[in-house]
């Protein structure tokens, strides 16, 4: 370690080699192991700075994981983790991808919402009903989720975090502004690959209702120094089975009156 750097900065560092000479391993090397998440964040904001002054561009908002029960059981957490996403690698629908750019391809069917205006800091957190007025429109999306770990759940929740919440790529449909006459809790989507559905879901499989995603990380972001914008993008989390796609795979979320979301890579 080099005398002006840092452990937060050299997680961020080899975190950001394994990105550029995709391999798995096994977990980070001891030493570079964040100890909780408050550090993970930090070195979340060096890669994503990494990351950006490689490819371009910038950050345009959050996904959130494990907004499901699952998945923070797996990871023995009891709230969900966030990450950023970014413009170099955020695609408008219909999308076709080079697969060589995934380490995996695990393919989650989500909620997206855009913000329409700023969201401050509150006294009181913010819940389902108190942040939907923030919200422009609901978008359709499909997050693609890339690691670099043998076994993802077996690294820990802060390591997750730091690796930008393994965030991979976003594919999104047109924003709907109707959304509000919508019950989004009992929204359906469904998940067509090469023609056939594979998976089905519906939006409380994400802490019960997708703004309640939304709304958790506005009381969190400003644990952290940040909050939410007009103009970020918000995914929620899948609301379904993963699927892990293959290369030359055609895949199509189909959410209804939000729309489609249609991604397919090449072989």
């Amino acid at each position: 370690m080099s005398a002006t750097s840092t452990p937060i900065t050299e997680t961020a560092n080899f975190l950001a080699q394994l990105r550029a000479a995709p391999q798995p391993i096994q977990a980070l090397p001891q030493a570079l192991r964040p100890a909780e998440l408050t550090t993970a964040y930090h070195s979340q904001d060096v890669l994503v700075a990494q990351l950006l002054a490689t490819h371009g561009g910038q950050r345009i908002g959050y996904k959130i994981a494990c907004t499901n029960e699952i998945a923070q059981r797996q990871l023995h957490i009891s709230a969900p983790l966030y990450g950023q996403l970014l413009a170099y690698s955020t695609y408008p629908s219909p999308a076709q991808l080079d697969p060589r750019q995934f380490t995996v391809r695990i393919i989650e069917m989500e909620f997206g919402f855009q913000i329409g205006q700023e969201v401050p800091p509150a006294p009181t957190p913010y819940d389902c009903a108190s942040i939907a007025p923030f919200m422009a429109a609901v978008l359709p999306g499909i997050e693609i989720v890339d690691h670099r770990f043998v076994d993802w759940t077996q690294v820990g929740a802060p390591t997750l975090a730091a690796d930008n919440a393994i965030h991979g790529a976003w594919v999104h449909g047109a924003p709907y502004a109707d959304w509000r006459e919508l019950d989004l809790a009992h929204h359906e989507a469904t998940l067509t690959v090469n023609g056939t559905i594979v998976r089905r879901g519906q939006g409380s499989a994400v802490l019960g209702h997708p703004l309640n995603v939304v709304a958790w990380l506005a009381n969190e972001l400003p644990k952290q120094g940040k909050q939410l914008r007009a103009g970020d993008y918000i995914t929620t989390g899948v609301i379904s089975d993963v699927y892990l796609a293959q290369p030359g795979d055609q895949l199509q979320a189909d959410f209804g009156l939000l729309g489609s979301v249609v991604l397919g890579f090449t072989i």
